[in-house]
């Protein structure tokens, strides 16, 4: 039996080989499109839907297998890091992303001016700015 397996029944969930290969794609690393996702995972199956992968996808992030991040006005987004507390960091320019840690517990980023009653148990930072590439052609274009 393999970890992949493994892992999806530790979390009530069903294996198929559509699940594990999303897992796999997953595990590769990044903060994947559903596009590219799917794209990934017909390299390895010889047919699965885009709809079957969103399925998927949301199947993980309600059994916490994965992560939905959505930067503004970009597609949804997917990576496995889960559990951490980690924010992210978008390129204005390309839209890449990069994850930040952050440090659980009391810290600046995870405690609100106000919590307006919530019980506050996770906090989503994004941070914005130009990656590397795209200063360096900012540069080169002035």
């Amino acid at each position: 039996m393999s970890g992949g397996e493994d892992l999806l029944r530790s979390r009530g969930l069903r294996v198929t080989r559509p699940r594990l290969a999303v897992l796999d794609v997953l595990a590769s690393g990044g903060h994947l499109e559903v596009d590219e996702i799917t794209r990934r995972v017909r390299e390895r199956l010889d047919s699965v839907s885009t709809q079957a992968v969103y399925d998927i996808l949301g199947a993980f992030s309600r059994a916490g297998l994965s992560r939905r991040i959505e930067p503004a006005g970009s597609p949804a987004r997917y990576e496995a890091r889960v559990g951490d507390n980690h924010h992210h960091v978008v390129c204005r320019g390309c839209g890449e992303i990069a994850d930040v840690d952050c440090a659980t517990g009391s810290a600046p980023c995870l405690d609100p001016s106000s919590s307006h009653g919530f019980e506050v148990d996770e906090a989503e930072v994004t941070f914005w700015g130009l990656c590397p590439g795209c200063q360096a052609r900012r540069r080169a274009d002035h």
